[in-house]
């Protein structure tokens, strides 16, 4: 988290440049979501790659359909019932992130670290698991309800996790 005094002086550089040069130069900085209690919150179709952290989040009944998470951290997230349909998870941290019940239909989650996860009664239909990091046990488990094709990638879901 940047400190607020460091933000103070940001924001003043950038009102000073948006008076001399007209268009604002915003600094880039990251959403700090680490331990939030954010149950239900819409973040649907919304570019977050590499600005959010959501580390140790309560997201039970989050909305992520169709966004943009790529490299984003949801580190021991409580993602209970979260909805990812559609969504670009690629090289995101997923790691200790309890995922029971997530809808992951047609997302793409390639590269993501994925160890250590709960996934009981997940939906996985047409998501692109490639490269993901995942232990033997979820990786058995996901290969039993694992269907479809990815309309983005063309990946068959049961390929990508290497299922016999």
């Amino acid at each position: 988290m940047i400190p607020a005094n460091y933000r103070r002086f940001l924001l003043l550089l950038t009102l000073i440049a948006t008076l001399f040069f007209g268009n604002p130069i915003l600094p880039v900085m990251a959403v700090d979501y680490n331990r939030a209690n954010l149950v239900g919150v819409d973040f649907s179709g919304q570019d977050l790659r590499k600005e959010a952290l959501f580390d140790h989040a309560n997201l039970r009944d989050s909305n992520f359909s169709n966004a943009n998470v790529q490299g984003v951290r949801f580190f021991s997230a409580n993602l209970d019932s979260a909805n990812f349909e559609g969504a670009d998870l690629r090289y995101a941290d997923l790691e200790v992130a309890r995922l029971t019940k997530v809808n992951f239909t047609n997302a793409i989650l390639e590269g993501a670290f994925a160890t250590n996860i709960l996934v009981q009664g997940a939906i996985i239909d047409g998501a692109d698991f490639t490269d993901v990091l995942l232990d033997p046990k979820t990786e058995k488990y996901l290969c039993t309800i694992a269907t479809g094709t990815n309309p983005i990638t063309g990946r068959n879901t049961k390929d990508t996790l290497y299922c016999p």
